[in-house]
Order: C-alpha cells, then structure tokens, then sequence
C-alpha cells in the first residue's frame, strides 16, 4: 500500500462507532484522527465521554483524544459513519459536499439512486456511480454505504447461490442479538425470558436492499434484481451474532453437493487486491448438525466470515438452511472497514504518502 489516510469517526461513541474505534486501532492503512459525536460529548476526552461496552479495552489513542463536534474540517481523507439514522442524513450530506468521502453504516442514503450499496465481495463494480454522484454533489467527497447487518450475512450467503443457479425467491428468518439494537438496547424486563417478534423498519430493509446489491449497473443507476423477498426479524437474547434460517427457490435445481461446494469454491473478485479485512475465506460451511452459533462462530476470520450449515431439501421451496455472522463487524463496522479498503486499493480516495 502506497499510501496511508487520516479518518475520522462520526458517533464514535454510539455501538458502532465503538467498533470502529476499536477496529481501527490496529489498521495498517488508517489512522484515526478526529473522534466526533453529539454537543453532549463535545469538548470531553473520549473515554469520558463514551460508556465503553465491548470486551478489549479502549485502546490507548484514545487517551490523546477529545471528542469533536460532526462538523467537516480541513486534514481528513475520509470519515466513517456509525450516526443513528435520525441524524445521519444531513450531517453525512454535509461531509460529501464539503469533499470528504463518507462510507456510512446508516440506511439513510442506501437506496438513493446514485449512492452505492456495497457488499465488497459482490458487486464492487457499483462503486462506478460514484462519478455521478460527485457531479451532483459539485465535490470531491461522496457517499458510500453499506448494507443493514442482516441484509449484508444474508447477501453474502446468496451470493454464490445467484452466481451459480440463479434466485428467484428468498424466506428468511432472523434471529438478530442485543448489540444490534445500539446501546442500551432492550430494557431487561422486554428481553430476559422472552424474544421480541418486532423490529422496526428490518424487515423492510431486509427485502429491499439485496434487489439493489444484485442489481444491473446502467448509466447512473441500478437496476434492481428482480427477486421475491419475505423477511421476519426477532430480537434474542445474544449479545452479538445474528442467526437466519433461509428458504431459497433457485432457477436451476442443484443438488446439495453442488450448494455446499458453490458456498465452499466462492472466491471473490477483489480476492487478489490483498485488503487487510478481507477474510481468507468470506463463506465457510459447517456439517454439524448444531452449527452454526454465535457464541462458537461469530469471531471466525477476525468476525468477518460468516457460517453456513444445515442445508435440507424444503418441502416449500428448493432448499433451506442457517447463516450465522457478526453483525457489529461483519455486518456494521468492519464492513465499512472493507469498503473503504477497497475504495482506497481502486484509488478512489486520495491519502498521504507514508513518512520515511
């Protein structure tokens, strides 16, 4: 890598954005400069202002940093989003146009039409909308976006499915953990002893995202993929890892040796580009009966791999079976991570050389 990049963080201490602080804290390739929240935190050292949750300790830049206000500023070569949609949109807007690349984890600006949605592995060829999307904007900077966390394990799943055989119609199931949910999440006195057969706007998100993620680039746009999508999401009490129990109708009929080895022979095309998130397998697939699970698969290759197992014949549809992935990671922060990688390996944002 030629070239290294000072990021920022905007709601750096918000779930997500604890995960990007804590990601990026051992990255080869960026270096967080600016740590930004809400007027709250503003002007307070980031560990006083933010209420740490995740297992590794704050790492130690963070000491050395005081939290700033969402406001674009001269030094960054670009910005990663972990902003709760109510607010994403504007400052995210404001960002771009000032000439900052934005990579967003909120859904605010996913299905805008010059905006790409971006699972790195599936269809990096999307990011050609970027050009667009500057010319709009009268700027450098722009927006890249990444899927919502179920959308990305469920895509990364199909993916191999839709290369090989063909989708034509797709039931999903979630069962999505607490993290999902942001900080502090359910109350105790909702979750404990229960599961929660609501999320607001999921499923919604679930069953239109992917049309876009497989969808056909055509000038400044995509068209989505035409595909049934039928989406149920429930809250369980697991702290990270969402499960989903899919039903897939496939144009050609494999047999199961032949999804098995689909999801085991993918190889991505940004495979040789050598990005520091990318796992060494994406997909893997598990023959026990009881895999995959959270608690025992959710931190494969770095938590950016995701599991599938069971796979039966359905007696609806052609097949079903169960993914499994990290949902802060694989499906939040280190996704944005990935995307920015590739952004940076396809020389679409500009950084610094490194010192001698």
């Amino acid at each position: 890598m030629k070239r290294q990049y000072r990021v920022g963080i905007l709601g750096a201490t918000g779930a997500v954005g604890q995960r990007f602080v804590s990601l990026l804290a051992r990255h080869p390739w960026f270096e967080p400069v600016s740590l930004m929240a809400s007027g709250k935190s503003k002007g307070k050292p980031y560990p006083e202002a933010c209420l740490w949750h995740l297992d590794d300790p704050i790492p130690e830049y963070c000491s050395r940093l005081t939290v700033e206000a969402c406001l674009p500023a001269e030094g960054l070569d670009l910005v990663f989003s972990g902003l709760d949609a109510g607010v994403a949109g504007s400052i995210e807007t404001d960002f771009a146009s000032f000439g900052t690349p934005v990579i967003s984890n909120a859904r605010t600006h996913r299905l805008v039409k010059d905006v790409p949605l971006i699972v790195p592995e599936i269809n990096s060829e999307h990011l050609s909308l970027i050009e667009s999307q500057k010319k709009r904007l009268n700027s450098e900077g722009f927006i890249v976006t990444n899927p919502n966390c179920s959308t990305i394990i469920l895509s990364l799943a199909l993916a191999p499915l839709q290369a090989k055989f063909g989708l034509e119609d797709v039931v999903v199931t979630t069962l999505q953990a607490l993290s999902g949910a942001g900080y502090p999440g359910p109350g105790a006195m909702d979750i404990l002893d229960n599961i929660i057969p609501y999320i607001p706007g999921e499923e919604e998100k679930i069953q239109t995202e992917p049309l876009k993620i497989f969808g056909t680039l055509s000038g400044n746009s995509i068209v989505p993929k035409r595909m049934n999508i039928s989406a149920r999401c429930h809250r369980v009490q697991v702290t990270d890892g969402h499960l989903l129990s899919v039903s897939v109708r496939l144009k050609q009929r494999p047999k199961p040796e032949e999804m098995i080895a689909a999801w085991q022979d993918y190889t991505p095309g940004i495979a040789g580009l050598q990005l520091p998130s990318l796992p060494s397998r994406s997909i893997r697939y598990t023959c026990v009966d009881n895999r995959p699970q959270p608690r025992l698969d959710r931190d494969s290759g770095n938590g950016m791999t995701i599991w599938i197992g069971r796979l039966r014949s359905c007696n609806v549809l052609d097949y079903h079976f169960s993914v499994l992935g990290h949902n802060t990671i694989r499906g939040a922060a280190g996704g944005s991570i990935l995307v920015a990688e590739l952004l940076a390996a396809r020389n679409l944002i500009a950084g610094r050389c490194p010192l001698e």
